[in-house]
């Protein structure tokens, strides 16, 4: 029974990030290559980037999805159901609306798939947390975290092929086809929640996440942890494009065997969370992120052959879906269950915004001091946060 339960709560959760990270990638990595294809402007390609906001806001209307629900269809159930059904339908309208006669029609409808796929995240995340139990979570989130990584393969490399040999209408089409199709798993799960009584006002509850003791300095900690590797990936794309690799080479390079490695990572970590406990796991594999950061060096300093690239491409990836496996995982354990969307939400928010700001910064940094310098940088933050998490982290498991 045990092994038929954790069976279905794996099917469930790899359907939801799956499904839900298919669209997000869509938009960041596959539109503006198909845009600037079809001559659309480089002004209005930049706009698309905008699309990101409501990963960063969505933490302002997380208290909403945990206080209000349909109980009867399961709490975060009928969000995820709801939000999934209409991500589909604005999908299948975009299909019929053009990029060169109505392109800010089509903007607000990609807004607005934009910030129904981010809310469907925080009912994912909330049910998620409520899901898996503290020893679970460890490869509930190398799941999580393999969702993720198979949607962007989907939706940055499948959609883009798609583009290319359908065109606008047909791939729009199929993208709601393939959302609806991944509701199949949440419709078969009986969700049992117990309402919560609240009797504070609803911008309490993310008010109160902020003010528990010690949760700003796991903030910071959860930040610097992450962005050390950001800086290196944002700048490791155009050392690639430096170097000579074609869009195909590329492509196949990041796309497919960067991804493979990171879901190789998200399962190892996953299954070595609990045995090895939270805080040596995330002082471990930030250890591995450091030392993965390092390889960067290679092809900067001029070794660009495919054989290094292709294991500095795993090295990483394997590192990277390490650690956001692990940081998951202490994030649903500071996550509560009376409002388990909000408090997960306040977490993510703040890593969308390390991470956007990190990868902007990375461009100023290289610029003034060379790809190499930036690595450097990325190293540096890398092995300041073991130290600092050594010094100062303290977790309950």
């Amino acid at each position: 029974m045990n092994s038929h339960r954790r069976d279905r709560k794996l099917l469930l959760l790899s359907s939801l990030y799956i499904s839900q990270y298919i669209p997000l990638m869509f938009f960041v990595q596959a539109l503006p290559v198909f845009m600037r294809q079809q001559g659309v402007s480089l002004e209005f390609i930049g706009l698309v980037y905008l699309l990101a906001l409501p990963l960063l806001l969505k933490v302002f209307w997380s208290p909403l999805i945990d206080r209000y629900g349909h109980t009867r269809w399961g709490h975060y159930r009928f969000w995820i159901v709801t939000f999934q059904l209409l991500l589909a339908g604005v999908a299948a309208l975009c299909a019929f609306v053009s990029f060169q006669t109505n392109f800010m029609l089509l903007f607000g409808l990609l807004m607005l798939m934009a910030t129904l796929a981010a809310s469907q995240d925080i009912a994912t995340d909330a049910l998620a947390v409520r899901l898996l139990t503290p020893t679970e979570r460890g490869w509930g989130n190398g799941i999580q975290m393999t969702g993720n990584y198979l949607g962007a393969m989907l939706g940055g490399g499948a959609m883009l092929v798609l583009l290319n040999q359908w065109g606008w209408r047909n791939s729009l089409l199929a993208l709601a086809l393939i959302i609806v199709v991944a509701l199949f798993p949440i419709l078969q799960y009986r969700e049992h929640s117990s309402k919560v009584a609240h009797k504070a006002p609803i911008w309490m509850d993310l008010a109160n996440f902020y003010r528990r003791p010690g949760v700003w300095r796991w903030l910071m900690l959860l930040t610097l942890y992450l962005i050390g590797g950001t800086m290196a990936d944002s700048m490791f794309r155009p050392l690639l494009v430096d170097i000579g690799l074609s869009l195909a080479d590329i492509g196949w390079l990041l796309g497919v065997v960067g991804n493979g490695a990171s879901i190789a990572g998200a399962v190892v970590s996953g299954l070595l969370v609990v045995p090895m406990g939270r805080k040596r796991s995330l002082i471990f594999f930030g250890g591995v992120q450091a030392i993965a950061i390092l390889t960067y060096l290679l092809p900067a300093s001029g070794i660009s052959h495919q054989l290094v690239l292709h294991f500095v491409t795993i090295v990483t990836g394997f590192a990277s879906g390490a650690t956001f496996t692990v940081s998951s995982t202490v994030m649903m354990d500071k996550s509560q269950l009376a409002a388990p969307g909000t408090d997960y939400t306040a977490q993510t928010s703040i890593v969308y915004l390390g991470s956007f700001m990190a990868a902007g910064m990375s461009g100023v940094v290289a610029s003034a001091i060379g790809y190499q310098g930036v690595f450097g940088v990325g190293v540096a933050v890398a092995f300041l946060t073991i130290v600092l998490m050594r010094r100062t982290l303290t977790l309950a498991q």
